[in-house]
């Protein structure tokens, strides 16, 4: 099979794109596929991490096989239920990810030197109890990036990273003012919760996570009391994140994280746990009302620990078949 990139002929031996002439240097490209699934759990929302080969967490990811495989999706689908045993539901792709200079996306080894792409994809889930076979396992989101959590106000290690950032940027006034952007650190800049990817750039460009010190090998500047991932997979799901609080406040994505039947009270705790924010528990309701996104069963929670929750389930579309709206998340602050 021969198809042409860059305007050079290649041909693929199954996992990668070679050179089509056999006295030319096999540098080509190899595809790969990664996939950050997110679900609830308690109140906390995980993700699925498997182990690299050098044991770092990783997410889900393999190799698209041009020859065998009929599109990207299914590629996904089928190695995500070999490695974790677990079926996928609502998938949608991200980006492409293989920048030059940073140890990208590896799919599989292989004898080619080949440049590294990977494509991205988010997928949610309503449930965290899924059989995961083989070393798969749930993790939290805020084990991966623990400076976007807000719900107790700013995050503890947030002091630390002001000493480095602000130490990093010195007297550059566009690092400083980036800096103090992303992770408001002056008084007249917000928290934007969107800004996931930015703000995980960032600190790689200051030095300031582990995969910056191993791609640039040196030691890492300073312990964040993070878990970082092999490759670029915490770029991957930095992304995800980001996309995901986007997402939350024009499309009704949240209830393809939720079970049937919910209270009010974990349908709050949910979008705080995706968020990273505390919200306050009067406005959350209204909005929900206001937007007709739920309603009633007429049934009760009696597993609340306090005065039974009326149950509710998520309303659908609108009756003119338009997509529902997403959720307002007004903050305490």
């Amino acid at each position: 099979m021969t198809a042409a990139i860059y305007g050079r002929d290649i041909m693929t031996d199954g996992e990668h794109l070679v050179p089509a002439c056999p006295n030319e240097t096999q540098i080509g490209v190899r595809i790969g596929l990664s996939v950050v699934i997110i679900a609830l759990r308690g109140h906390q929302a995980v993700v699925l991490t498997t182990h690299a080969p050098d044991g770092a967490a990783a997410l889900p990811f393999g190799p698209f096989d041009p020859v065998k495989d009929r599109t990207f999706e299914l590629a996904l689908r089928d190695f995500v239920a070999q490695q974790t045993g677990f079926p996928l539901g609502f998938v949608e792709q991200l980006y492409t990810f293989g920048d030059m200079g940073r140890a990208s996306p590896r799919a599989t080894p292989g004898p080619v030197a080949a440049r590294e792409v990977s494509v991205g994809y988010l997928a949610l889930t309503t449930g965290s109890h899924a059989d995961t076979r083989h070393d798969a396992r749930w993790t939290p989101l805020f084990d991966i990036f623990p400076w976007e959590d807000w719900r107790k106000g700013p995050p503890a290690l947030l002091d630390t990273l002001r000493v480095h950032l602000l130490d990093w940027a010195g007297q550059d006034a566009k690092r400083r003012s980036r800096a103090e952007t992303l992770f408001a650190l002056a008084p007249e800049c917000r928290w934007n919760e969107e800004k996931v990817l930015e703000r995980y750039e960032l600190l790689y460009e200051a030095g300031l996570v582990a995969e910056a010190a191993r791609d640039n090998e040196r030691d890492a500047a300073i312990l964040l009391n993070d878990l970082p991932m092999t490759s670029d997979h915490r770029r991957i799901a930095a992304t995800a994140l980001g996309r995901l609080r986007s997402k939350l406040k024009y499309r009704p994505v949240l209830f393809d994280l939720m079970p049937d039947e919910f209270t009010l009270s974990s349908l709050q705790a949910a979008a705080e746990a995706i968020s990273g924010l505390s919200l306050h528990k009067q406005n959350f309701r209204r909005g929900v009302e206001r937007n007709a996104l739920v309603s009633a069963t007429g049934r009760f929670a009696t597993d609340t620990g306090g005065r039974p929750a009326e149950l509710f389930r998520y309303a659908g579309p609108d009756i003119n078949g338009g997509s529902a709206p997403g959720l307002t998340l007004p903050g305490q602050r």
